[in-house]
């Protein structure tokens, strides 16, 4: 039997997709990249459309599609607050809709499919750092709800067709990630600082700045997804993805400052409703499962981030949503 796979990578142009598309296309597989560049960019994948092994097509996941297939990977959805709140009804139904209809691809196909699901789905947690087993503290009609609830619907979704159908199905629950072709104006906070920092602007802090996040470089992650993937049928998940290193925003922006040599000063400004005020992933589970944790440090991260950051022309690049 081939190892080649035929794979679909739904949101394949975004800031994860294409990278992941990058290394299933190096892998000698076929890769179907699927996206409605919403949030993403073609550039992104740009490099890859003279390859024999790589096909673009633009599509919306909310509508059906009718491929064959072996494996699929779900990323398609806005995954930065402006841009899920954006439309917030379309949020929601990216996630579900998106969900069944890669379900419904992977059942008749007889595929494996990966629900990219998020750290959200703990809201802002009561338990520190986030085992897989905790539930989470999601406020449903908030404003951040669309995307939470989306992605934890989603993961139901996965969950039953597992159950009741038999579909192969993995989730991974990824926790803020950051690397080259992060979209500047997706108003992420490596992304703003960055940004910023290099422009010589003020650095925009919410809150006081002392709320934690855990940042993961972008190729620790893909290894990750792909290692899940690649994993027994038995474990299905959900596991987390992320970096358990835990840093505040105004240690982030301090950092940021540093490594761009900038003179930009810290500005605050009120935190937004229903930020999580601390985020740091326990990954013993994908330690004991698959030998897997980030390799990469935060510092060395952003260095690569910040060169990639000094190459793009920010002119090409559309803030996406009409909230910046």
């Amino acid at each position: 039997m081939s190892s080649i796979k035929r794979i679909l990578v739904t949101g394949g142009a975004g800031f994860i997709g294409s990278h992941l598309c990058e290394r299933l296309v190096a892998g000698k597989h076929d890769v179907i990249c699927l996206d409605n560049f919403f949030t993403s960019q073609k550039t992104n994948v740009e490099h890859l459309l003279s390859k024999p092994n790589f096909e673009l097509i633009r599509h919306d996941i909310t509508q059906p599609i009718f491929l064959e297939v072996d494996e699929i990977f779900n990323l398609a959805c806005p995954a930065a607050p402006g841009h899920y709140q954006y439309n917030p009804i379309k949020t929601m139904k990216t996630s579900v809709l998106g969900a069944i209809h890669t379900l419904g691809l992977a059942k008749r196909c007889r595929a494996k499919v990966l629900q990219a699901s998020t750290s959200e789905v703990y809201g802002d947690p009561e338990v520190h750092p986030q085992p897989e087993s905790y539930r989470g503290a999601v406020n449903p009609v908030g404003p951040r709800s669309c995307y939470d609830e989306g992605k934890r619907a989603a993961e139901t979704l996965f969950a039953d067709y597992h159950r009741h159908n038999n579909v192969d199905v993995r989730i991974v629950r990824i926790f803020n990630t950051y690397g080259p072709r992060m979209h500047p104006f997706d108003g992420r906070v490596v992304s703003n600082f960055i940004r910023q920092a290099l422009a010589g602007e003020d650095i925009t802090i919410f809150g006081d700045g002392e709320q934690t996040r855990s940042f993961c470089y972008l190729n620790d992650l893909v290894e990750g997804i792909v290692r899940m993937m690649n994993g027994p049928s038995d474990f299905i998940g959900p596991m987390n993805l992320g970096n358990p290193g835990e840093f505040t925003i105004r240690e982030l922006a301090e950092l940021v400052i540093e490594l761009t040599d900038s003179r930009s000063k810290l500005v605050q400004r009120p935190l937004p409703a229903d930020d999580p005020t601390r985020r740091r992933p326990d990954i013993s589970l994908a330690k004991e499962k698959f030998d897997w944790e980030p390799q990469v440090e935060l510092r060395e991260g952003l260095i690569k981030t910040i060169d990639w950051f000094k190459t793009i022309n920010l002119e090409e690049y559309r803030a996406p949503t009409p909230n910046y």
